[in-house]
Order: C-alpha cells, then sequence, then structure tokens
C-alpha cells in the first residue's frame, strides 16, 4: 500500500479520531494533516499497514499535546462548548429533549476527556472509542500494558470524580458512590509520601 492509498482509506477515521481530542472538525483535520505530513516523511521505514496505522495515531497524540503545550504557553482558553442549534418547528418534543440530553452528554464527556492528562486521554480514546485492545494500546503509546491499565484505570476515576459527571449520574437515577481518591502507587505510599 502506497501513502496516497493510505491517506484515502484511513483519512476519516483519523479525523474522527482527532475530533474527540479537538473538539470541533477544522481543528481535527489540521491535527491529521500535521501527522500525515510527518508520517510522509518516514513512510519508506514503516513495512506494514499496521505499523503505519500506529505510526500515525502516535503523531496525532504527539502532535495534539505540542499544540496543548503551546496554547497553555500562551495562556489561551479553549472554548467548552458550542451553541446550541434552534429546534426545528417540526421536531417532536421528544426528539427535541433527546438531542438536548444527547448534547449536554457530550459537553460533559468533553470536559472529562479535558480533565486529563494528554497521555490518560489517548489510552481511553484508543480502548474506547478506537476500540483497541490493551495490547495494541500499549504498542501505538509505546508503553507496556500494564501501564495502559493502570493509566485507563486512574483515568476513568478522574472522570467519574468530576462533579457535572456526578450531576449527570444523579439525573439518570444511576447510585452515586462516595467519590474515592485515585490510589497512590504502593511505593510511594509505603515511603510515606503519600497517603495511601
Amino acid at each position: 500500500m502506497n501513502f496516497g492509498e493510505f491517506v484515502a482509506s484511513r483519512r476519516e477515521a483519523l479525523v474522527r479520531r482527532a475530533w474527540t481530542m479537538t473538539g470541533n472538525r477544522a481543528d481535527a483535520e489540521d491535527l491529521v494533516q500535521t501527522a500525515l505530513t510527518n508520517t510522509f516523511a518516514a513512510w519508506d521505514r514503516l513495512r506494514e499497514p499496521a505499523a503505519a496505522d500506529a505510526y500515525v495515531q502516535r503523531a496525532i497524540t504527539n502532535t495534539f499535546t505540542s499544540w496543548l503545550r503551546r496554547k497553555a504557553r500562551r495562556h489561551q482558553e479553549l472554548p467548552t462548548a458550542e451553541l446550541p442549534e434552534r429546534p426545528d418547528e417540526w421536531d417532536t418534543q421528544a426528539e427535541v429533549v433527546a438531542r438536548d440530553e444527547f448534547d449536554r452528554s457530550l459537553v460533559t464527556l468533553r470536559a472529562a476527556l479535558g480533565s486529563l492528562t494528554p497521555r490518560q486521554r489517548s489510552a481511553v480514546l484508543l480502548r474506547y472509542v478506537d476500540g483497541r485492545t490493551e495490547a495494541e494500546t500499549a504498542r501505538m503509546l509505546g508503553c507496556s500494558v500494564g501501564t495502559v491499565k493502570s493509566t485507563v484505570c486512574r483515568a476513568l476515576a478522574r472522570m467519574r470524580n468530576l462533579p457535572a459527571v456526578l450531576a449527570m449520574r444523579v439525573e439518570n437515577g444511576i447510585a452515586v458512590p462516595e467519590p474515592s481518591p485515585v490510589p497512590a502507587p504502593p511505593a510511594l505510599a509505603e515511603r510515606g509520601l503519600l497517603a495511601a
């Protein structure tokens, strides 16, 4: 498979993945374009389509992390929600309510993902949005399977304890356990550096 065929077959999936990170289509397309430019430079070294896919996913994650660092240095604010659409006069009340609930859930999910570190966000997105296995996620992030498991566990615990997520669970009648702190790694707790 040559580079053009790879881009033609994977571009939309890559843009969807980038959109889950950026929150809007224009930034997602810019992110994918930058990642594909970096991939093109290394294309001759990539032998298999699976390796190319992993390389591009990693390039997207690294590029996004770099963008976040640059934005943080400039102290720019990132938008957290889009303007709501006006309900169509032909929509039923149930359709309007369902769309509003979906929009609120999407904003809550974006905020929850935004509260994670770039590495946690990448691990969660690869596992639950892209549907990758722990081994595939580990290979794409360049770490061990155990690191993926602990990173995802801590990320989900952080997301579960966010006030907006807790409020959404209460609204939907889902039991809300007492917030539990994310446990410290045993080595730090044993040395007395952090409470267990």
